[in-house]
């Protein structure tokens, strides 16, 4: 049975998680739309991960510590959290002791970690390094899944995309 957890993610302690194993991942989704002046308020936090099988090894250990169980799965539902089990799976909505995290193998779209790096911003989110989704991409993979939460972000990202960047001092 899923214990009962936190309905907002700890950004801090699943980006340090995910860094001190060396994991490869593109943040996506509401906290990628904040990092590039968005508005929205996001409880969770979603990235693309690399499939590689060293990889899985290392997001599997990243987030042991976090007890991760399938999000809004029955309760009971036998969940072994592994690399085995990444490799069988593509995408995961999960609760865990940080509170909630999407894990995406391959978008709606068909993007995945290798698409998305070479356009890929690095940046440092509560003092660690990671990359995140260009603002260009993010708009595209909001479109293409077509929820109507983030229909009403494209608008409030397209509008950023659009304002003249700084020129260079």
């Amino acid at each position: 049975m899923e214990p009962t957890r936190p309905e907002t993610t700890d950004f801090e302690r699943v980006l340090r998680a995910l860094h001190a194993e060396g994991v490869e991942f593109i943040l996506i989704g509401g906290l990628a739309a904040v990092v590039w002046g968005a508005s929205q308020f996001t409880r969770d936090v979603d990235i693309v991960y690399r499939r590689t099988p060293d990889n899985l090894q290392r997001l599997a250990r990243a987030l042991a510590p976090l007890s991760p169980y399938l999000r809004d799965a029955p309760p009971g539902l036998p969940f072994l959290w592994d690399a085995e089990t990444l490799r069988r799976g593509m995408n995961f909505t999960l609760s865990s002791d940080a509170g909630p995290i999407d894990l995406f193998g391959e978008m709606v779209s068909g993007e995945t970690y290798d698409t998305l790096k070479a356009n890929a911003v690095e940046l440092t989110l509560f003092g660690v390094p990671c990359l995140c989704v260009s603002l260009r991409q993010l708009i595209a993979l909001k479109r293409a899944a077509g929820r109507p939460r983030d229909m009403e972000v494209i608008a409030e990202l397209e509008t950023l995309h659009a304002e003249p960047s700084p020129p260079d001092e």
